[in-house]
């Protein structure tokens, strides 16, 4: 089997777990850490204290904050990034990396203040072509994936070939990679999905029941269907692992960020002191602003996305939005909005 030079950029929760399913794998892992007091801790101790401390990391992951030493000669770039952040990382690293490096996003979220996909940042800072522009996505929860427990994923890129040369560096005994074109698809299902989470969560900590929160998401996937069908995104995508599979795995975990957000949300807790007292990124969080803008600038009604939006930047309790979207007129289950 062919090693791979693969460096992950990201040593939060995922981009440390990642960097375990590529050296399983056999490849070549470097692990960038933006700090580099973090860099040295995780190199000298082989774990991760910050994130995943209970999770031993084998030798053959370099751990650095050297950036150009890692980007220089690698074929694969994963980017394990808060959505909000990615740009700016990348307005330093284009220069740094090989003309025919891959980016390959790990993030699940929208832009905020461009309301651009991550792949289409990736395009616009590095100029690269889609054919070295790939998603991965799925029901992937961090601290499952480095204990090893069994997990799938979906691989998208619009060339095939390039699709299948990266499911070809992360299959493993544990992490299985499904591959397909539709990467409009693949990262819109993963950035709704932590919107509906946040619904979700809201719910569980109202002490509302099992049927709201089937509810909201099943009317949640409807809506993710309705702004995939707005860019041409693939049905099946969003039936599949990158739709469903996520939306089940964020919505019902309590290893969920965006969940356990909503949670506290919804049982009172004000949302200026939850953000204050979160240390990692919860994407849903900004990404809610951003799906409501690009469904708004799209024509597409998504009033749960919008409810939480409101719930969560606007101040809205979320009694009051729950009251809002059931008090909505009666519709189709099919065709209504």
């Amino acid at each position: 089997m062919r090693v791979t030079r693969a460096v992950v950029m990201g040593a939060g929760a995922w981009g440390t777990a990642f960097s375990l399913v590529l050296a399983d794998a056999g490849n070549e892992v470097s692990l960038w850490a933006r700090r580099r007091e973090l860099a040295e801790l995780i190199a000298a101790k082989r774990r991760n204290t910050d994130h995943l401390p209970d999770v031993e990391l084998p030798e053959r992951i370099h751990v650095t904050a050297d950036a150009a030493s890692v980007l220089a000669d690698a074929e694969l770039v994963f980017l394990a990034l808060p959505c909000q952040r990615l740009r700016e990382h990348m307005v330093g690293w284009t220069e740094l990396a090989s003309s025919h490096a891959v980016w390959i996003s790990l993030a699940k979220g929208v832009e905020l203040a461009t309301t651009n996909r991550m792949s289409e940042v990736i395009a616009e800072v590095t100029g690269a072509g889609p054919e070295r522009i790939a998603v991965l996505t799925g029901p992937n929860l961090a601290d499952e994936v480095a204990a090893r427990q069994p997990a799938a994923t979906v691989i998208a890129c619009a060339d095939i070939g390039v699709a299948a040369r990266i499911q070809g560096t992360c299959h493993t005994d544990a992490f299985r990679p499904y591959i397909h074109t539709d990467v409009v698809g693949a990262e819109l299902g993963g950035a709704v999905k932590n919107v509906i989470a946040l619904a979700v969560g809201m719910a569980h900590g109202m002490g509302l029941g099992d049927n709201a929160k089937a509810a909201l998401m099943t009317r949640g996937i409807a809506e993710t269907a309705r702004l995939g069908a707005a860019f041409g995104a693939d049905p099946y995508t969003l039936a599949g692992l990158a739709g469903i599979g996520d939306l089940i795995a964020t919505c019902q975990s309590p290893l969920s960020r965006n969940r356990r957000f909503g949670e506290k949300l919804g049982s009172g807790v004000p949302r200026d002191e939850l953000v204050a007292d979160t240390r990692y990124a919860v994407e849903g969080v900004a990404s809610c602003a951003a799906v409501r803008e690009l469904a708004l600038r799209h024509g597409v009604d998504m009033p749960i996305v919008s409810a939480v939006a409101a719930a969560v930047h606007c101040g809205v309790p979320p009694e009051q939005v729950l009251r809002e979207l059931m008090a909505r007129s009666a519709k189709p289950e099919r065709d209504g909005k």
